[in-house]
């Protein structure tokens, strides 16, 4: 570690966390970040697409460029009692309650306290690192991510802020602090598949064309074999069938049509386009007329492994004595988008009472994610 930690994250942690910004509502969340930053001397960017606030904030010029990814929005409190206020930003015992605690308020706090430290032992240009540090924080990741780091990245790319690297500060490790990092994440697309048949009296099966049984086959077929074996550092694609729908409430009759619903998460062998053409391929075998609506939530992406990743795998074991594992399981993020623009990393607090009733964060683990940022700024800007 080179130099001090000396500015606690747990302040603006709390105060972030008391800003019940339930996606989409912002709640005054981006104002307390933005006056943080701005404390420091970030230059400070607000970006309002639709009803979504989002911020933009950098301090330095020059490269190499490191960005912190976030989001201030959170997931509903749910309908159980806490144990405390929600949104009441309490320690006790030693842990940090509050909706957004690991998911990822607390991450947050983390970075800019590592922001700080860093640019107080820089003592260059008056504070300003070496390279450049910025945070791309938006308040549309639990929501549909249509008006949030999209938007904001092409913000970026117009304004010739696109960065040479970024963190994305998501609870990345399952059971403690320096267990993993994201180096990428599997794709996700979901279809609908809709056969359609002749619709007719069951007592007279020369007449019907019953959908139900073509869409049933056409389950078996995608279903039958994996679909691969996996990669290097991607788990075998997986494929569910979600739902099967006729909404048919009589017994005697054939339906004219029937709809299966479909997920699959995939590896970097695939594509969302491809496939969705492996699907229809496999329609076209049983069935002859039908339609198929796709919806792709995110391609796979990997960040190779180089300087910027062997600098935040030391970074981490540096701190915590744990060398961390490589990993691409678990959902999407928004490092989907990210990943389209530059290399992309994600690692952040501990993820087990994310989106839970008492999500908590314990305030060490709060301070020592801190000390694992700043050390990822020691050796990437120096």
């Amino acid at each position: 570690m080179s130099g001090n930690q000396a500015t606690d994250p747990l302040g603006l942690a709390q105060a972030l966390i008391r800003c019940a910004s339930v996606t989409p509502a912002d709640a005054g969340a981006q104002g307390v970040l933005a006056g943080a930053l701005e404390a420091l001397g970030f230059t400070v960017t607000k970006l309002r697409y639709g009803e979504i606030e989002n911020l933009f904030a950098r301090i330095g010029t020059g490269g190499p460029h490191v960005c912190f990814a976030g989001h201030t929005d959170v997931v509903p409190e749910g309908a159980a009692n806490w144990s405390s206020g929600p949104f009441a930003g309490e320690v006790r015992d030693g842990v940090l309650f509050g909706r957004g605690a690991c998911d990822m308020k607390g991450a947050i706090a983390s970075f800019v306290a590592a922001a700080a430290d860093h640019l107080k032992a820089s003592g260059l240009n008056n504070g300003a690192p070496k390279g450049s540090i910025s945070l791309l924080i938006t308040g549309d990741e639990e929501g549909p991510a249509v008006d949030g780091t999209v938007k904001v990245l092409e913000w970026m790319q117009a304004n010739g802020q696109v960065p040479d690297f970024c963190i994305v500060g998501e609870p990345t490790n399952p059971n403690q602090l320096g267990d993993m990092i994201k180096v990428g994440r599997r794709g996700s697309v979901n279809m609908t598949l809709t056969v359609h048949g002749i619709q007719g009296h069951v007592a007279y099966p020369h007449r019907v064309d019953n959908p139900v049984h073509r869409l049933v086959r056409i389950a078996a077929a995608l279903t039958a074999a994996p679909i691969d074996a996996g990669s290097e550092f991607f788990e075998p694609t997986s494929i569910q069938v979600t739902s099967i729908d006729v909404g048919n409430a009589a017994t005697n009759v054939v339906p004219a049509s029937a709809k299966l619903m479909l997920n699959i998460r995939f590896n970097e062998r695939h594509s969302g386009a491809s496939l969705a053409a492996w699907v229809r391929a496999t329609a076209e075998r049983y069935a002859e007329r039908f339609d198929l609506d796709v919806s792709i939530s995110g391609e796979s992406f990997l960040t190779p492994v180089g300087p910027e990743i062997e600098a935040l795998s030391a970074a981490v074991a540096a701190a915590t004595g744990r060398v961390p594992k490589l990993d691409t399981g678990g959902g999407t993020s928004d490092a989907r988008f990210i990943a389209r623009y530059c290399p992309v990393a994600e690692f952040g607090l501990v993820g087990q009472t994310m989106h839970q009733v008492d999500e908590r964060v314990p305030v060490d683990e709060l301070r020592e994610l801190a000390r694992i940022y700043r050390e990822v700024l020691d050796r990437l800007l120096r």
